[in-house]
This record gives structure tokens, sequence and C-alpha cells, in this order.
């Protein structure tokens, strides 16, 4: 499913990224990469808010529709 409309507060595993290679990329270095665990902790108004290791990040729309999760 579509990181959008995944389940808060749930520890969620990165299956797919559907973007260019240079988003991917720093996707990448953010550490949101395939099979990385990720955590919603918000989501309000199309953005999005995760917990990846121990930092936050917030992710508009675009992106949160096109890395999918189970």
């Amino acid at each position: 499913m579509p990181l959008i409309i995944a389940p808060l507060n749930v520890v969620l595993k990165v299956i797919k990224i559907l973007l260019d290679d240079k988003t991917k990329k720093h996707l990448e270095s953010l550490g949101i990469t395939i099979d990385s665990e990720i955590k919603i902790l918000e989501c309000s108004g199309g953005s999005v808010i995760i917990a990846v290791k121990d930092g936050r990040l917030a992710l508009d729309s675009n992106i949160a529709t096109k890395i999918l999760v189970r």
C-alpha cells in the first residue's frame, strides 16, 4: 500500500520506491531504502511525518504516494 494511506504508529517495511533515480538516491541518504523499517507519526493535509531510524522526516503527498510499504 502507498505510504500515504498506511496506518499510524505501526512499524512498516518499505517494499518499493516508484521515483526517479535522483530522488531515490536522496531518500537512501536519509535512510529510506528497500526493506528499511519506518513508522508514520502523523498524516495531515497530504503531508506525512515519519520516523526513520533515530530521526523524523516530513514527506509531501507526491513522494508519500510513491513509496510502497507493507
